[in-house]
């Protein structure tokens, strides 16, 4: 997974996740800021429930609006 480079004056982010298992271009996306933090989250939560188990870990939804 690579991010696109921080001097590059951009209003979107974009996600690169590389090249596919017979090195065909692979899959990205360009997320708004908003997006670019929901999927940071989720992520994140995820992360905890892979290291922790079932119970929920980080902040809800509702706790994390988008902007």
């Amino acid at each position: 997974m690579r991010l696109t480079p921080a001097e590059r004056p951009i209003s979107r982010v974009t996600l690169d996740v590389g090249r596919d298992q017979g090195g065909e271009p692979g899959v990205w996306t360009a997320l708004t800021a908003g997006e670019a933090r929901d999927l940071a989250r989720l992520l994140l939560l995820h992360a905890g429930l892979a290291e922790h188990g079932t119970e929920p870990v980080g902040p809800t939804p509702e706790d994390s609006p988008s902007y």
